[in-house]
């Protein structure tokens, strides 16, 4: 069983029984090893196309030029699509994107401004000038930016461009959540109690709230991707909610009206892909669980749904597809519901675009929705009737984000990767990214690095291809959530199907604090650190001798090694002796045998212990006995008062300051607001006290860690 330890690191102390080793040899090393890669083989073929199988007419004419409005691992999706179409595509991209992968695997690309989405990927004008330069005839517009918005479908339509995507009626309706429950209403559709109107102001907010009663989602009307969304439990939070939201609504969609319904609380998240064509025909695609939510956004997607039972998937299907006729629906689309723990379903938004989860139905169905929606806005009819589509196997996707999973289940991390490999060789694996080593994660945009995919014959097969492919991940130069991301899968609660919207913080209460070693898997760490040390001092030994040395060359021969390794602060005795690519490994009386091709250049190590195999990713630090014992009279650096000074948690844009030197703050008062990947956090004060200085002003950009506030 394959196994990825991470969150910890090792302090080998090192004594020898033996023969001493020259003391250059004994120095400070630190350790990654072998890219364990499995051959393609036969089933991998077969769930490869089954991942889109989807074939294509050549007789069949589309466009001859398609302008891709976004950025990124979708832009790069539907370029992969248009490649197999025979479309010439046109990439946008901002000024700091002008080396990213999409443009690069574009026909054409076209650069619409600074890098603040602001100024270019929403810059519609920008944009306009470039379908025209570029004659692209039309344009497919990913999701987020301008994908829901109907003004920019205008003008595309005004100037004979074919916009990829459903009219704009349909844009208006269901891209306004008040509007789209009012319909969904009328198309006899499941909905969710609240206030059907546009919230004026905050005093409005906390008078329909306290009508609807506590908890209630206030949530941006024209919003998605969980931004402008907030859960309010009372009237300051409210209050509080609806000034985030509408900030956040107008910096990410234009649109800062809000609408206020009642929280479902401990509900799953459900969602049906539905397909429309212009000429009166929908189908629903089944669905797609995505309960595994942190900050309202997904994490973890999966299809189909283990909560589901036959009949209440027809019934969301059909009600989905209603919705979608009532609008005369053309295009890919999402109905997503909340659904109680009595398989009760309520409506909650129709996502009018392409959903980042878009491959695990792609995995299942074996369509490929770029496809279709390509050949929707031409005026095809669909190809398919509602018997024609298949529940084949499963499929899970993990959202791969540059963040750190250690702060509030993931804060956001920039950097540029150092190194960078998907582990797309491994069986029923498919990645979707936009990324290669070297790529920057900046603060402008989304921190998503990766889609990662898997697709088996059962539930069972797609987690453990997961798993595997998470451990195998190599993502360095940026914090990312794949430690997070690979505890979900294997915990017990989620391999059950016992989930919900609240999975994460009911699973770890306290935050997520990294996976908790067994017994066993401890020894077995042990057992391979000690290896690895003992690896790399042979290694360091080696002297290629060609024949000219003038010196003879004296080998050292040891025993065995005797360390001290200290994990977690629990110091551990350590006796290592090798036999050829294996070694005998004593941990604190246990015996185990550690076998490896022990190739430490690369960035995975394969290894066996004792009959298990574990793809190793771990960062070990490493002291020679002398160091260690040295070690100990280095002073440590003092713990910073941190209930006098507010640092940024994430680097980002500093939106708003809410106080100035001089003024008296109360514990939990907000100081600042820091705006990251289009999430605007709010920074409260550590204690009651008054302020010392301020060391930031609106629209300072702000690095994790920059000091913003002091307090005397």
């Amino acid at each position: 069983m394959a196994g990825f330890w991470t969150g910890a690191a090792a302090l080998a102390t090192a004594g020898r029984r033996g023969r001493r080793w020259p003391q250059p040899l004994m120095r400070s090393v630190a350790l990654w090893t072998v890219k364990h890669v499995p051959l393609y083989s036969r089933r991998y073929l077969v769930a490869s196309r089954t991942l889109c199988s989807a074939g294509y007419d050549s007789n069949e004419k589309t466009f001859d030029k398609i302008l891709i409005a976004n950025r990124g691992e979708i832009a790069c999706r539907v370029i992969k699509t248009c490649k197999k179409m025979g479309i010439k595509t046109v990439a946008i991209h901002s000024e700091v994107d002008a080396s990213s992968v999409h443009v690069k695997m574009a026909d054409e690309a076209v650069c619409v401004g600074p890098a603040p989405t602001s100024k270019s990927y929403l810059n519609m004008d920008a944009i306009m000038d470039a379908v025209r330069n570029t004659r692209a005839q039309a344009v497919h517009p990913g999701y987020g930016f301008l994908s829901e918005n109907k003004e920019f479908a205008k003008r595309l339509a005004a100037e004979d461009v074919i916009f990829i995507g459903p009219d704009t009626h349909a844009i208006q309706a269901m891209g306004d959540k008040i509007e789209s429950k009012l319909l969904a209403k009328k198309a006899k559709v499941n909905t969710i109690p609240g206030f059907d109107g546009v919230v004026k102001d905050a005093d409005e907010a906390v008078r329909i709230a306290r009508e609807i009663g506590y908890p209630v989602m206030i949530k941006a009307s024209a919003g998605g991707g969980g931004k402008g969304m907030r859960i309010a439990w009372d009237d300051e939070e409210t209050r509080d909610g609806f000034r985030f939201s509408s900030q956040e609504a107008a910096s990410s969609f234009g649109d800062d009206r809000l609408l206020i319904e009642k929280f479902i609380d401990n509900p799953r998240h459900i969602e049906i892909q539905v397909l429309g064509d212009k000429h009166g025909n929908a189908l629903w695609l089944n669905e797609r669980e995505c309960s595994i939510q942190r900050r309202n956004q997904k994490v973890v997607e999966e299809a189909p749904s283990i909560f589901l039972d036959s009949e209440t998937r027809r019934a969301m299907g059909e009600q989905a597809v209603a919705l979608a006729k009532a609008v005369n629906y053309s295009s890919a689309g999402t109905v997503e519901f909340l659904v109680d723990s009595k398989k009760n379903f309520y409506f909650l938004e129709m996502n009018t675009r392409l959903q980042v989860e878009h491959p695990v139905t792609e995995c299942i169905t074996g369509l490929d929705l770029v496809q279709e929606m390509i050949r929707v806005a031409k005026g095809y009819p669909l190809r398919h009737k509602q018997a024609d589509i298949p529940i084949n196997g499963w499929a899970v996707e993990c959202r791969v984000y540059a963040e750190d999973p250690y702060k509030s289940f993931g804060l956001p991390s920039v950097g540029r990767l150092s190194q960078y490999e998907e582990p797309i060789r491994l069986p029923g694996v498919r990645v979707d990214s936009g990324i290669q080593p070297g790529s920057d994660i900046s603060i402008y945009y989304d921190p998503m690095i990766s889609k990662l995919i898997t697709y088996g014959s059962d539930r069972t097969e797609a987690l453990k291809r997961m798993e595997d492919a998470l451990d195998n991940y190599v993502i360095r130069g940026v914090t990312h959530n794949v430690a997070l991301l690979r505890e979900v899968i294997i915990n017990s609660r989620f391999i059950e199907g016992d989930i919900n919207t609240k999975f994460l913080s009911d699973v770890y209460p306290d935050g997520f604090k990294g996976h908790q070693l067994t017994e066993t898997e401890r020894n077995q760490f042990l057992a391979v650190a000690s290896s690895l040390f003992v690896a790399s001092q042979l290694r360091a030994q080696h002297f290629q001798d060609h024949g000219n040395s003038r010196v003879p060359i004296v080998k050292p021969q040891v025993a065995s090694w005797e360390l001290s390794v200290k994990l977690h602060d629990e110091i551990h005795t350590v006796v290592a002796s090798k036999s050829g690519p294996t070694f005998s490994v004593e941990v604190d009386g246990s015996k185990l045998n550690v076998t490896s091709t022990w190739n430490l250049a690369s960035p995975l190590l394969s290894v066996n212990v004792d009959g298990t195999q574990r793809t190793i990713q771990y960062k070990v630090r490493i002291l020679t006995k002398l160091a260690a014992e040295l070690h100990k009279f280095m002073l440590e650096k003092a713990a910073e008062d941190t209930s006098s000074i507010l640092r940024s948690p994430m680097p980002g844009v500093v939106v708003a300051i809410s106080v100035k030197p001089g003024d008296l703050v109360a514990e939990g008062q907000e100081i600042c607001v820091i705006e990251a990947m289009k999430m605007q956090n709010s920074m409260t004060a550590g204690k009651t006290g008054k302020v010392k200085s301020v060391h930031c002003k609106a629209g300072d950009t702000v690095g994790e860690g920059d000091l913003l506030v002091e307090l005397e």
